[in-house]
């Protein structure tokens, strides 16, 4: 008869609430944090593991019609071609280091007939502007860049040319589709970084910093909350459902006047009675004193 009082709509919100999040916890939260550290430790290892691998010839690495994936993502390749400046594109709204920046990519196209993206490195604005910078080499340029994979606007914002841009094209992500689409090149998926002292580059890309992050650490603490929720859950369902938990307010027998608590105007009036209660007898001391006075003025 006792675990029926769990039943009451109040507590059986509450049970909902508790367990729905610790199934968020579990199912979603967690793994989510669990996914960013793997995809962060694959990272690490694949830029670290470029440190010490040879460039090889794109072709060798990433064969025609294929894009770049975890396994090919940041090895350096060597790509042989012509630049197409008539084709090149800017990248806005871009944050090299905390600060902000523009990069630039210019399609390459490899003496294959293939036609790669080059990311060419970033530049500074000046007064919210691309500043001018230096044209791509003419003619074959043999390059050694790193493979990268194309982001993904999800905002699906398309490319665009104005007074604003002094008619240049720009983009809002490095993707080789949306550039392709915009300048009319059948442009190979992914797109390739330029590394340091190459033809063409500007300001090269940093690479990112082989640290792990917090995700690790993250994904324990959700799974932490959610037990944390279930135990609390478990804690006060027994504490309530003794003698004297809120729970057994109702049985038969249970004074729940005596168990409620007051409110606060509650208390409020009792002090004000009781200070009313207090002057009245105070008021009926002074009287009868003043009356014992009286009468014994008039004996004398």
């Amino acid at each position: 008869m006792r675990w029926k009082l769990l039943l009451r709509p109040g507590w059986l919100a509450l049970t909902l609430a508790v367990f729905g999040f610790a199934v968020l916890c579990y199912t979603v939260l967690a793994p989510w944090q669990f996914d960013r550290h793997t995809s962060r430790s694959e990272q690490n290892a694949a830029v670290e593991a470029s440190f010490t691998e040879q460039p090889r010839p794109l072709e060798e690495v990433l064969p025609a019609g294929q894009r770049p994936d975890r396994e090919t993502e940041w090895r350096r390749v060597l790509i042989e071609g012509t630049y197409l400046p008539e084709h090149e594109t800017i990248a806005r709204l871009r944050t090299v280091q905390g600060e902000p920046a523009f990069e630039v990519l210019t399609p390459l196209r490899t003496t294959s007939g293939r036609i790669v993206l080059i990311n060419r490195g970033y530049l500074r604005p000046e007064g919210g502007n691309v500043p001018s910078y230096a044209a791509p080499p003419t003619g074959v340029v043999r390059v050694e860049a790193r493979l990268r994979t194309d982001e993904v606007d999800p905002q699906r914002r398309t490319p665009f040319a104005d007074a604003s841009t002094q008619g240049k094209l720009h983009t809002y992500v490095v993707n080789s589709s949306t550039v392709g689409q915009a300048t009319g090149l059948d442009i190979a998926p992914g797109y390739a970084q330029l590394t340091e002292d190459q033809p063409g580059v500007l300001n090269p890309l940093p690479l990112p910093t082989l640290e792990a992050g917090p995700y690790f650490s993250y994904a324990l603490q959700w799974v932490a909350f959610g037990t944390m929720a279930i135990l609390g859950w478990a804690y006060f369902t027994v504490r309530e459902l003794k003698p004297g938990g809120v729970l057994s307010e109702g049985r038969p027998g249970h004074n729940r006047e005596s168990r409620r608590r007051k409110s606060v105007a509650e208390l409020l009036a009792e002090a004000e009675e009781e200070e009313e209660q207090t002057a009245a007898q105070t008021t009926d001391v002074v009287a009868s004193g003043r009356g014992s006075g009286d009468r014994d003025s008039g004996a004398r």
